[in-house]
């Protein structure tokens, strides 16, 4: 484990501190419907959460982004999501014991994530709990998202906090690479949005849990 004195905690948001596969897929499935398709169960959207539009419309009508008719697509699965993005999302089992003993441990906490503004504003402030971060950086916020190492950076002179004294946490390889790149201890989050057959230990992180508290065992004592 790092030999570290943690006073910041950075959390990835989908399928790190919050469960938005329900919304992410029904938000594609409608568009399933309303073409006359047949519905999907929610669960086969799941794996593909953490990769957003590009996962869900992959999930929904096997398009990638080359293909065409791709960015229509996306942009009619934006305004479904941006409609119904508050009515299941839900944080995960934990994360809010965790985040209030990280604040008991007088540690600072954030978000980084590749979600974009449009999104990212009104989801957090429809949740109480994210009132208490330091800092909340969306994909949009600077020029680069991640796995760049710019979001985290610009996460970390917001908190006023250096790489030495901050981990993050995140459920997909691009969390692990940004936080490599941006200097900080890395926490790969099994419990998220991992696709099929996806191997965990290939990131290099230097640290993996399975529930969110598990993060408390990986801290320094309170």
């Amino acid at each position: 484990m790092w030999r570290r004195d943690i006073r910041c905690v950075l959390f990835d948001l989908d399928g790190t501190l919050i469960d938005s596969a329900a919304d992410l897929g029904l938000s594609a499935d409608e568009m399933r419907t309303a073409r006359g398709l047949p519905s999907l169960p929610v669960q086969a959207y799941r794996a593909s959460a953490g990769s957003g539009a590009r996962g869900m419309l992959r999930v929904a009508f096997g398009l990638s982004p080359e293909d065409h008719g791709f960015a229509e697509l996306r942009e009619e699965f934006f305004a479904n999501y941006e409609r119904r993005m508050t009515r299941l999302t839900r944080t995960f089992t934990g994360v809010e014991f965790l985040l209030l003993a990280l604040r008991e441990r007088g540690m600072l906490w954030g978000v980084v994530t590749n979600k974009s503004r449009r999104f990212t504003e009104p989801l957090t402030a429809s949740m109480p709990l994210f009132g208490a971060a330091a800092t909340i950086v969306s994909g949009d916020t600077t020029p680069h998202a991640k796995p760049h190492p710019a979001p985290l950076v610009e996460a970390m002179r917001q908190a006023a906090v250096s790489p030495a004294h901050c981990i993050y946490v995140g459920d997909d390889e691009r969390d692990i690479q940004a936080g490599k790149a941006a200097g900080v201890a890395t926490v790969a989050a099994r419990y998220g949005y991992l696709g099929v057959g996806t191997d965990v230990e290939r990131w290099r992180a230097d640290a993996a849990i399975d529930e969110p508290l598990q993060l408390l065992n990986l801290l320094n004592p309170a």
